[in-house]
């Protein structure tokens, strides 16, 4: 389904009536891409539709459909989606909205959840943020993502080969498990993130340049905004296990509390991240103060050799008779350039020793 334009809205235009449709956030690909898996316990279809119309069937069948839609700037198609299995328009309305926390949110006849998903970019050190928003029906699910790469990969294999219990359960589960495929892939995120902190620690203490202090800083931002997107999935999914929802089983709820002690560990390593990078500026800071002793101390070893030599010299001024250099053609230019080759000679030294 091709895009019909690649202009970025920042932020909702003030004025507009509750429920309108409008994309806020940036266009992250080209083309909106949905796909539907319809499976029980003994078949499984999937497929790439044309069109929205072709999804409308799976809302009364027996089996269990997972309709996934990648990228959410056409609203036309969010807007057929609602129509077609009878989405609240708020509901649609923060679908669009990108910048929405994650929240709960239920509707009687079908749940909305809002979630964040992690990435690292390896090359820029960086963690970058995507919407996954669920919507679950009686027996349908529906997923909508900023972009097409998302850590639900391995759960299409498990529908294809019937591996687990995804097969045989219901749509709920299937519910539970693209939360719990969100919530595993903060672990890969946090290790890649554990990994730079550890080395970022020890720059801070062997190498504590402007540069490894920029670091830091970021890394600090960075783990704000990790924070304030994980936050909230506490009580996401303690409010859907509490919720007593008829569309969530009892037996599902055993796999939900496991989601939420999961929750709290990646709460609980944020925390524990945001310490250290935290401790991280003490420790640049008495990094930085113990060099400038060291450089301090040569510095004071230097001219505590040069302060008798330059007392010999002030007392007697050089005024010596016999001084054959005073009556040498190139004495001058010889004295300036010795004196130019012992400044080049220190500046050399202190930058060797990177005090400079």
């Amino acid at each position: 389904m091709r895009s019909l334009t690649r202009k970025t809205h920042r932020s909702k235009e003030p004025g507009l009536p509750p429920g309108a449709l409008i994309h806020v956030g940036e266009q992250k690909v080209e083309d909106v891409k949905i796909t539907v898996f319809d499976f029980d316990s003994q078949n499984v279809s999937e497929f790439e539709p044309d069109s929205v119309e072709e999804c409308l069937p799976f809302k009364e069948t027996p089996t269990v459909t997972w309709l996934n839609v990648a990228g959410l700037h056409q609203v036309d198609i969010i807007e057929k989606l609602g129509e077609y299995f009878g989405l609240h328009p708020l509901l649609l309305e923060d679908i669009l909205n990108t910048g929405q926390r994650p929240k709960f949110e239920d509707f009687g006849d079908h749940i909305f959840l809002v979630l964040k998903t992690l990435h690292y970019d390896e090359k820029k050190h960086e963690v970058g943020d995507e919407q996954v928003s669920i919507v679950l029906g009686r027996n349908w699910v529906i997923s909508f993502q900023e972009i097409a790469a998302d850590p639900f990969d391995p759960l299409r294999d498990r529908i294809r080969t019937g591996k687990g219990r995804v097969r045989t359960a219901g749509a709920d589960y299937l519910a539970y498990v693209l939360i719990d495929a969100v919530v595993d892939h903060y672990f890969v995120v946090l290790e890649k993130l554990g990994d730079d902190i550890e080395d970022l620690g020890e720059l801070a203490v062997s190498d504590p340049s402007p540069d490894v202090l920029g670091r830091i800083q970021i890394l600090k931002r960075e783990l704000g905004r990790i924070r304030r997107s994980i936050w909230p999935i506490r009580e996401v999914v303690g409010a859907l296990d509490r919720g007593e929802s008829p569309l969530v089983q009892k037996s599902t709820g055993i796999y939900l509390r496991d989601v939420y002690d999961h929750t709290i560990q990646v709460v609980e390593t944020v925390e524990s991240f945001r310490d250290i990078v935290s401790g991280m500026f003490d420790t640049y800071l008495s990094s930085v103060s113990n060099r400038m002793n060291e450089v301090m101390k040569v510095l004071t070893i230097i001219a505590t050799i040069f302060i008798p030599v330059t007392f010999v010299a002030g007392v007697y001024g050089m005024n010596f008779q016999r001084m054959p250099e005073l009556g040498w053609r190139w004495g001058y230019p010889a004295a300036l350039l010795v004196m130019l080759a012992i400044s080049l000679v220190m500046i050399a030294y202190f930058r060797r020793k990177r005090w400079l």
